[in-house]
């Protein structure tokens, strides 16, 4: 019996996860006059091609560099990836309109500079489980575009099966892809790219976390000094595991935040899926964390951040109203938040986030 209910649990878990079942796009779109258009550079360990994709699900480990156009529509809802099937109408869709690939990183980081990010800042975003080169595509094009981010938005894709059932091939994917993403890391502060502010969300962190503990154990400090700040957005580690990569990596960058929900749906399958085990970004209290250098941003009672609660801090109208410009702030600023619970419009608001 208890195998039948653990079962029956599992399926509801994955059935969730799949619930929202992805469009699939097959081309290019044309342009839209009205249309906002967002340029988008990419790093990924993926390999080109796979099941009409332009990267797929297939591990390399030989680093591939991008820039893809993704058009905005008119339409757009602050914190809404509005997508479809089949070739995109730009008028109503998020649409990619070409994309470019680069020979190596020195192109890459050539086209970087051109595109603003002379003075070495950029936002260097890295997705979560369960994505698809096109779903992480299209939310850090969400991301630059809702939050107001004149800079160059990098992702850093590393190579998710893109399947609500690849929990466990994802996870081994991040393990796979550390050494790229630290690779990645010190090849942009050896060509000049020395403030980046690193956007991790859910396994990212992970990957995250992982890269600064090798970087931390090189002592290369070279590298650590080019990261003005990571914020781990509903973070999928264990807490024990972080405190430890934490206090491996020694000195965090600042900021660091980790923004969490404890009604984070997607952590709470992810917690039954390792054997209940908690998770960083459903964690009840900031003392969790007390002592490491880290804010803690609370989100649970935000009530419009999407039915999973996983993505709150880019998909909530209200956390978008909230942190907007908090990129350039760090950047001008510097320093260390408080910690902080985000609540909704008709309660208060903790003053605490200013940066201090």
């Amino acid at each position: 019996m208890i195998r039948w209910a653990t079962h029956i649990l599992l399926l509801g878990a994955l059935v969730l996860l799949g619930a929202c079942a992805r469009p699939e796009l097959t081309d290019f779109s044309e342009p839209h006059p009205d249309a906002t258009v967002e340029r988008i550079f990419m790093a990924t360990q993926r390999t080109p091609g796979q099941q009409g994709q332009i990267f797929g699900e297939r591990r390399s480990t030989r680093l591939n560099f991008a820039q893809v156009d993704v058009s905005i529509p008119p339409t757009h809802v602050p914190g809404k990836v509005e997508r479809t099937s089949g070739v995109a109408d730009a008028a109503q869709y998020f649409a990619p309109l070409g994309i470019e690939m680069f020979s190596g990183i020195r192109d890459f980081t050539g086209a970087l500079r051109r595109e603003g990010g002379a003075d070495g800042g950029i936002l260097l975003y890295v997705h979560g489980y369960n994505n698809t080169t096109e779903d992480s595509t299209f939310r850090l094009a969400q991301i630059k575009h809702d939050f107001g981010i004149d800079g160059p938005a990098v992702l850093f894709s590393w190579p998710s099966a893109g399947d609500p059932r690849g929990y466990v091939y994802d996870r081994d994917s991040v393990l796979f892809a550390r050494d790229g993403f630290e690779e990645f890391l010190r090849e942009l502060r050896g060509l000049g790219h020395s403030r980046i502010l690193i956007l991790a969300h859910s396994m990212g962190g992970y990957l995250t976390m992982e890269a600064l503990r090798q970087i931390a154990l090189k002592g290369d400090r070279h590298v650590m000094d080019a990261i003005e700040g990571v914020v781990l957005m509903s973070p999928d580690i264990d807490p024990d595991v972080f405190r430890r990569q934490a206090r491996v990596i020694g000195e965090l960058p600042q900021p660091f935040i980790v923004m969490t929900s404890r009604k984070d749906r997607v952590l709470n399958i992810a917690e039954f899926m390792t054997g209940r085990k908690p998770r960083l970004g459903r964690i009840e209290s900031s003392e969790e964390v007390q002592g490491l250098g880290v804010t803690v941003v609370d989100f649970t009672d935000l009530d419009d951040g999407g039915i999973s609660g996983h993505s709150a801090a880019v998909s909530s109208a209200r956390a978008i109203e909230v942190f907007s410009g908090l990129e350039q702030q760090i950047r001008e600023d510097g320093g260390a938040l408080r910690d902080f619970v985000l609540q909704g419009r008709d309660r208060r608001i903790d003053a605490a986030l200013v940066l201090q």
